[in-house]
């Protein structure tokens, strides 16, 4: 997997840009001083603790909120500088898995998977609907699954349904929020194993917030370690976690010594 992922980086596109990013809120400084670029075709992880600015970063990212200082580029475009219209566009391209799936209760399976395509879409014809719906379900194994509700589902089957309604659109960049959180260890590896086969498959670039580093270290190119609102380290897994500074050690041992 680590060859055909190296393989298929091209480090002369970045499709994410970020440079001297600062985010206050009042006298509480979130971000201070961020650079990172996430080029076509890999994945990075983004690893730190909680109130670290994962979320903040990832809403500069797509627009929700504007930087203090500094510059994001996605796709090309710089982010704070589109009008709505723009930015709605741009979105189309950006697939958000989040935390908790955010499914919509009252809709089965279809009917979630449908509604994103059916709404940005204007006019597509019912089978072609339902032939999109069967190419992401059958890309995250639940084809079955079709006419459940979600309250049907396992925790896993949910986080790939949610995947699945992020692919829909065919977006070229990934952001996935906490995509192993409150997992068990077998279901947590089969996400794991999902996020990379979606790599291959659809050749996205991806964000992956996490503070789970075997997910972090089975999924992306590099790694980013987010610390009091700076990057203390980016790079590949091997070549962050390596040396003897205390908060590196700190957050290793946590995940894989207790």
């Amino acid at each position: 997997m680590e060859k055909l992922k190296q393989d298929r980086l091209n480090e002369d596109e970045p499709v994410i840009s970020i440079s001297d990013l600062y985010k206050s809120f009042g006298d509480l400084q979130v971000l201070r001083g961020i650079d990172l670029k996430l080029f076509k075709g890999e994945n990075v992880a983004i690893l730190g603790k909680s109130g670290s600015g994962k979320s903040v970063l990832i809403k500069i990212i797509v627009g929700l909120l504007k930087p203090d200082k500094g510059e994001v580029f996605v796709m090309d475009k710089q982010v704070d500088n589109l009008n709505q219209r723009e930015l709605d566009k741009l979105r189309l391209q950006i697939g958000f898995s989040f935390q908790n799936s955010a499914l919509y209760d009252s809709m089965n399976v279809y009917q979630n998977l449908a509604f994103p395509l059916t709404m940005n879409v204007q006019n597509l014809p019912k089978n072609e609907v339902d032939n999109a719906v069967e190419e992401v379900l059958d890309a995250v194994g639940l084809k079955d699954k079709i006419n459940q509700m979600p309250s049907d589902l396992s925790g896993g089957q949910r986080k790939r349904i949610g995947i699945a309604r992020t692919l829909i659109l065919k977006p070229k960049i990934m952001l996935y929020d906490e995509p192993t959180s409150g997992l068990d260890p077998i279901t947590s590896s089969e996400i794991i194993e999902l996020i990379n086969e979606v790599q291959q498959q659809y050749n996205t670039s991806s964000i992956i917030i996490t503070h789970d580093l075997t997910c972090a270290k089975n999924t992306s190119n590099r790694i980013a370690l987010l610390f009091e609102g700076k990057f203390l380290k980016v790079g590949k897994f091997e070549e962050v976690f390596v040396g003897n500074d205390e908060q590196l050690n700190g957050f290793y041992n946590y995940n894989f010594i207790q």
